[in-house]
């Protein structure tokens, strides 16, 4: 059961690392723009990147601490 639960989360992490390829990917076609909204985005962006790192280093940790 908790095997079954294991395999689901990470499906769902795969998929969501698949969205993020896929939006960075694309955001590498767009055509650049320096206005002061961008700067901002880009901040939060880097600030979103560091987050999500973070966890999921933690599930990392959380997932090999787990018996099967």
């Amino acid at each position: 059961m908790i095997a079954d639960r294991i395999s689901q989360a990470l499906e769902r992490i795969d998929r969501a690392l698949a969205q993020i390829e896929t939006q960075a990917a694309l955001a590498k076609h767009a055509p650049a723009s320096n206005s002061a909204a961008d700067s901002d985005l880009a901040v939060r962006h880097d600030a979103l990147r560091q987050s999500v790192t973070a966890t999921i280093a933690e599930l990392d940790t959380l997932i090999e601490g787990i018996d099967t």
